[in-house]
């Protein structure tokens, strides 16, 4: 049974529960009008100018449309039922840190029936989640919601610490959001819960819409705009399916207002950014955005809207036949391949080519298949092993192999001829951007 909206769907004035005084202030000549008075309740003296609207609202009267709008927005879109038990993906940062305390407050106020669980993931990165793990651990002791924090050392071997210094900067963004993912479903699934809520705001929602329009991917826009998923996938080649649930109640919220609401609350949150995630390509959207909302203060909403409604055309228009979902054979994790992509990516990370599960993932094992055989001293033919490549078919199916790799079976290599193969293999891999590879004898 989903839950019901009880209260007034409309947001309204909020009734203070001290005696309302007069509006204007008494003086021996009358009633003068109060100056900068609440838009809402009239009774109040203004102190903040809500970003999405233009409204000016006293602090009570903020509260009470910030908590209602969300309110509306879970009951509207039938997020969870009575019993759930949802998991707060929580970070210390002040999206989660504002949802953990509005999800309690909601919970207890409108009875959602909610059985509340804090999610922490733990990536490993001196100085940054150390720090913010520690915010979370104060939630938890403030909101009395049990917490649950699982790190990629102990998952995958691997912290970002770690990642970085093997890989550099430049692909880090991608290996953290994938093994975020896949370590958010596995924590969830050891604590029991139904379903996941992240802090997701309005601005990472039309961030994310841009960028799939920048990049001519229309696909990705219903995942992106959804409010409700199971779709965990950061893979182009395929879409890897959780059957535990997502949402994201902040879907229209602003990020300013959670901002204003955790100050005037003053709650507790850490507001430091990653420090490897200032060149993403993110913050080139996120600079755009702010720019257009400068101009038109409902350009955050416009665009999710607009993101909605390009999704819709495309789903009416294409029909995209799904791949067919399996387990991966190493991890035992969903996946539309033999490999998930997090075992992908751990794959060239423990074997020196990080390379691997990035981009053209088929051509990249084809080339680690190669250096592997040289090293070991096979012998390889050169018309029977890899051939001249060319660039990927439209579908996205491998048309043709990557580099050839020659080696006469009657002539024998050295150790140090076999060596410097192999390097220069792994050169070749670490150039997976490019359409075609070849080399010769």
């Amino acid at each position: 049974m989903h839950l019901t909206n009880t209260a007034d769907t409309t947001v309204h004035a909020h009734q203070h529960t001290q005696t309302q005084p007069e509006v204007g202030v008494k003086s021996s000549k009358g009633t003068k009008p109060l100056r900068n008075p609440c838009n809402l309740c009239q009774s109040v003296r203004a102190i903040l100018k809500r970003p999405k609207t233009g409204q000016q609202l006293c602090k009570e009267c903020f509260y009470h449309v910030f908590e209602t709008e969300i309110h509306n927005t879970i009951v509207d879109n039938k997020l969870f039922k009575k019993g759930d038990r949802v998991a707060i993906g929580a970070s210390g940062g002040k999206d989660s840190t504002v949802l953990a305390y509005v999800m309690k407050l909601l919970n207890d106020r409108y009875n959602y029936g909610l059985d509340l669980v804090l999610l922490s993931i733990d990536e490993g990165i001196t100085g940054y989640r150390d720090d913010s793990l520690e915010t979370v651990k104060r939630n938890r002791d403030q909101y009395q919601i049990p917490l649950l924090i699982i790190s990629y050392k102990d998952l995958y071997g691997w912290s970002m610490d770690d990642i970085v210094k093997e890989i550099g900067r430049k692909n880090n963004c991608t290996f953290c959001g994938v093994f975020r993912r896949q370590a958010l479903d596995r924590g969830a699934i050891m604590l029991n819960v139904d379903h996941i809520v992240t802090g997701h705001n309005a601005d990472d929602i039309a961030e994310t819409v841009l960028m799939n329009i920048l990049r001519g991917d229309l696909p990705r826009l219903q995942r992106c705009t959804s409010i409700i998923t199971n779709d965990t996938s950061d893979d182009a080649s395929g879409i890897e399916t959780s059957k535990i649930l997502r949402s994201k109640p902040f879907k229209y919220t602003y990020e300013k207002e959670i901002v204003m609401y955790a100050y005037f609350k003053k709650l507790d949150y850490f507001s430091t950014e990653c420090i490897y995630s200032p060149n993403a390509y993110r913050g080139y959207a996120r600079v755009f955005l702010k720019e257009l909302e400068a101009i038109r203060r409902t350009a955050i909403v416009d665009i999710i809207h607009s993101g909605e409604a390009l999704s819709a055309s495309v789903q009416a228009n294409e029909s995209t036949k799904l791949p067919t979902m399996t387990n991966c054979t190493r991890c035992g994790y969903i996946s539309s391949n033999e490999l998930c992509k997090a075992c992908l990516l751990l794959e060239g990370l423990n074997k020196g080519l990080p390379q691997l599960g990035i981009g053209h993932t088929t051509k990249i094992r084809r080339i680690h298949e190669a250096a592997a055989n040289v090293a070991e001293g096979l012998s390889l033919s050169s018309t029977s092993l890899l051939s001249p490549t060319t660039a990927l078919s439209g579908n996205g199916a491998e048309s043709a192999t990557v580099v050839t790799a020659v080696a006469s079976s009657s002539t024998s290599s050295t150790l140090e001829e076999r060596g410097k193969t192999v390097t220069h293999i792994k050169d070749l891999a670490r150039l997976e951007t490019m359409p075609s590879l070849q080399t010769t004898s």
